[in-house]
């Protein structure tokens, strides 16, 4: 252990406050500060290496996701005997939903480390998830899938998996209700249009149809987000439908 100490041995003020930051966050010494100051890089900073690629979290966000994924896949393949392949694959879906991740990314503070030329509060909520994942590609990077795999375990399976909970969670509004109308063999259709108004920010609207007869409206700051508001509008004008089919 002092042999690993000397190696990890902060050169500044700066890495000694990192470091210890992120041993207390990580449950264990961290050896590569490199890999960890990578995942809280923003692209704006513009960094390269001496090879000129870039310096910033989104490689470490792409391998963060795969392993959490698989993680989480092993553990609900054990947890869950009888669920068949859908039933796995939704429930997973529900775990790493961005939803899930920009939260896990807040309650975690992670956005302190995050250096960037974009004030923290006009970065949007998905980058608290995107540095969660880049957080774990780092991790896996430093010490390998066993570490990677405890801290997932603590930071995620422990506080947040709950199957029966899981089970009864929506994750996407519009797959429900898509599913629901292929289901019951209804015509159902998704029409989506800007929408700013007065506002200087763009705004989109959803509009929902379903056999010809528009049954929601939804608007905000983004396509997807509108027709998950509409979506959901449809779920509950038709929940009782929706849970007998």
């Amino acid at each position: 252990m002092d042999f690993l100490r000397r190696i990890v041995k902060p050169k500044t003020k700066e890495d000694e406050d990192f470091y210890y930051d992120l041993k207390d966050l990580l449950n264990f010494k961290p050896v590569k500060l490199n890999h960890y100051k990578k995942a809280f890089t923003h692209r704006s900073l513009k960094m390269v290496d001496k090879k000129g690629k870039p310096i910033n979290y989104e490689r470490l966000e792409f391998l963060g996701d795969a392993i959490l994924g698989s993680v989480i896949a092993s553990y609900l393949y054990k947890e869950s005997p009888r669920g068949d392949e859908g039933y796995l694959t939704q429930m997973r879906s529900k775990v790493v939903s961005r939803v899930n991740l920009n939260k896990l990314g807040k309650d975690l503070d992670l956005i302190r480390f995050v250096k960037s030329n974009v004030s923290k509060n006009q970065v949007g909520d998905n980058i608290h998830g995107n540095i969660f994942e880049a957080l774990i590609g780092a991790v896996y990077l430093d010490r390998g899938y066993n570490y990677c795999h405890q801290f997932i375990y603590d930071q995620v399976i422990i506080p947040y998996v709950d199957i029966q909970k899981l089970e009864g969670k929506i994750s996407s509004y519009k797959g429900l209700i898509i599913e629901w109308c292929q289901k019951t063999k209804r015509k159902y259709k998704f029409e989506s249009y800007e929408d700013t108004g007065k506002q200087t920010k763009k705004h989109f609207s959803v509009r929902i149809t379903i056999d010809g007869q528009k049954v929601a409206k939804g608007r905000a700051t983004s396509k997807k987000k509108a027709e998950e508001m509409a979506a959901k509008r449809v779920y509950y004008a038709f929940q009782k439908e929706i849970a007998k089919s």
